[in-house]
């Protein structure tokens, strides 16, 4: 096979950006090179389009169709869950997973994790979300992170707010529940899902500069248990069900993993003669 189709890690870029060049490997692995025979083949079409049109507007165009196949996967799920549903299989999970949740409380705790949640809330997340983009857009000097960054968010809300119109399933009791209290439908969860795909992005934007392996190790660590941890406290303070954060975590790696493979083909684009932005 010959360079074209499997580039090296250490092969000169064709066109783009001195800055793009150093986003193409995460440590030893080179996101320009397909291994399967399908992603070979839609890279080099991607690469065809990119040269003709601009690898940036593909990028753009790529996420939006992505985001669309995200949204259809959300439809997908809800209806799934409407079958197990109906056949009464949930509360297996839920109802004991909540009362087990409920022995662990505290005055202490539950101030403290409604503080950690809040991180991930309506105004925590999109603060996060803001502060990482700046440090990244004049750190870089590209467009690439913020375009990431503002799809995968608006994906994500997107998929939150397609799944609960469609399932409007009931949060737990208020009776259960640790105030301030929340009124929107439970299914997905919105703090979970939002938090997995801007948190998993900008793992991913800052695993590409990282240059040493407990650098990445560590950023892959902290970015995981903060996940975790967020759909952990909202089964914890009784604001969702198990499912509901089940749900969300399955979703949100599902888009993150559209995202990734969308910058992949921009960058395989570039790597193989395409311009940032047509000429």
């Amino acid at each position: 096979m010959d360079e074209q189709h499997t580039p090296s890690r250490r092969a000169p870029v064709i066109g783009g950006t001195e800055r793009e060049r150093a986003d193409r490997a995460v440590g030893e692995v080179d996101l320009t090179h397909w291994r399967s025979r399908a992603g070979r083949s839609v890279a080099e079409g991607w690469a065809a389009l990119g040269r003709r049109h601009g690898a940036l507007p593909l990028l753009v165009l790529t996420l939006l169709v992505g985001m669309g196949i995200a949204t259809t996967a959300t439809w997908v799920a809800s209806e799934v869950f409407d079958a197990v549903r109906e056949a009464d299989d949930v509360a297996v999970l839920d109802r004991p997973v909540l009362d087990w949740m409920l022995t662990l409380r505290s005055p202490f705790l539950d101030q403290g994790v409604t503080w950690w949640t809040d991180i991930a809330g309506t105004i925590g997340m999109p603060i996060v979300a803001l502060l990482f983009l700046v440090g990244f857009t004049v750190n870089r000097r590209a467009w690439t992170p913020l375009v990431l960054l503002v799809s995968a968010s608006a994906g994500s809300l997107a998929m939150t707010v397609v799944g609960k119109d469609l399932i409007g399933r009931a949060r737990p009791p208020l009776s259960d529940a640790v105030p301030p209290y929340e009124h929107s439908p439970s299914f997905p969860s919105g703090h979970t899902l939002n938090a997995t795909v801007i948190v998993g992005t900008i793992v991913y934007l800052l695993l590409l500069r990282q240059s040493t392996v407990v650098a990445r190790v560590w950023t892959i660590v902290v970015g995981t248990l903060f996940v975790a941890s967020v759909g952990v406290s909202r089964v914890f303070l009784g604001h969702h069900w198990t499912t509901d954060v089940l749900a969300a975590w399955a979703l949100g790696l599902a888009w993150l993993a559209l995202v990734v493979t969308a910058h992949r083909l921009y960058l395989t684009a570039l790597h193989r003669g395409a311009e940032p932005t047509p000429s």
